[in-house]
């Protein structure tokens, strides 16, 4: 099997991975049919699939309280439904389906359909964007003067460093985790995949193996997935809550 390779967009000196460009349209696609959908013809008793829309916002907003003052509720919740939605889709995406193109002989494998996050380009986007907004609602809230004092100087100036430190922990922490799971979920399928698809007819002693334990991974990796836009839409309130509070 060649190595994986990609459809490479030039915008001047810029290469974009089409396939991951795609993918992500492909996902915000999903989340924004799935909204319009299920908030047509609303109700006040809500049924079907408005229950399950208003069941994640719901949710969202209970990862806000949990982590922020109530106050903050009405703030951060729609970015928390935003976020754990796409995540949601995009952790998931990979699963239904792998379309490999073998071209030849000596031409490289082309993944055509994969998560958004299972490339680390994408989650440390991600993780860019968390720490981005966790720094503007802090200066925003305690103007920059304010927001420097409470975020490093506060409670003893000696942490400094620790802190400017775990600023850059955080980035990578956020983004390598999410990278990480699901990437690895998507590397298993397709070896557990391989074993009837590699060896001819050989491949078939796999089978009852194979098919199995296939299920019984992806049953995994769902749940693993949706772990995952919990953890991350989480530490995303935990950090914003740690820079707009303020400590007495």
């Amino acid at each position: 099997m060649g190595a994986e390779s990609h459809l490479v967009l030039s915008l001047g000196p810029l290469k974009i991975d089409g396939i991951l460009l795609l993918m992500t349209l492909v996902t915000v696609g999903i989340v924004f049919g799935l909204v319009v959908w299920a908030s047509k013809d609303l109700a006040l008793k809500p049924k079907g699939k408005q229950n399950v829309l208003e069941w994640v916002i719901d949710f969202a907003g209970g990862i806000v309280k949990e982590n922020q003052p109530a106050k903050e509720l009405k703030n951060f919740q729609f970015i928390s439904f935003v976020l754990f939605s796409f995540l949601l889709i995009s952790n998931n995406l990979g699963l239904i389906t792998r379309i490999t193109v073998i071209p030849g002989q000596h031409l490289p494998e082309l993944s055509l359909w994969k998560s958004p996050t299972a490339d680390v380009t994408t989650t440390m986007t991600l993780a860019f964007m968390v720490m981005i907004l966790v720094h503007y609602m802090g200066v925003e809230r305690f103007g920059l003067k304010g927001y420097l004092k409470h975020s490093f100087v506060e409670p003893m100036p000696a942490l400094l460093p620790m802190k400017i430190l775990e600023e850059f922990t955080n980035i990578l922490t956020l983004g390598l985790r999410l990278y990480g799971n699901i990437f690895a979920g998507e590397l298993l399928l397709g070896l557990i995949a391989g074993l009837v698809t590699s060896n001819g007819f050989q491949s078939f002693v796999w089978l009852p193996l194979a098919i199995p334990l296939e299920f019984a991974w992806v049953a995994f990796s769902v749940f693993i997935s949706c772990i995952q836009a919990f953890i991350f839409v989480t530490l995303m309130n935990v950090y914003v809550s740690h820079k707009i509070t303020a400590e007495h």
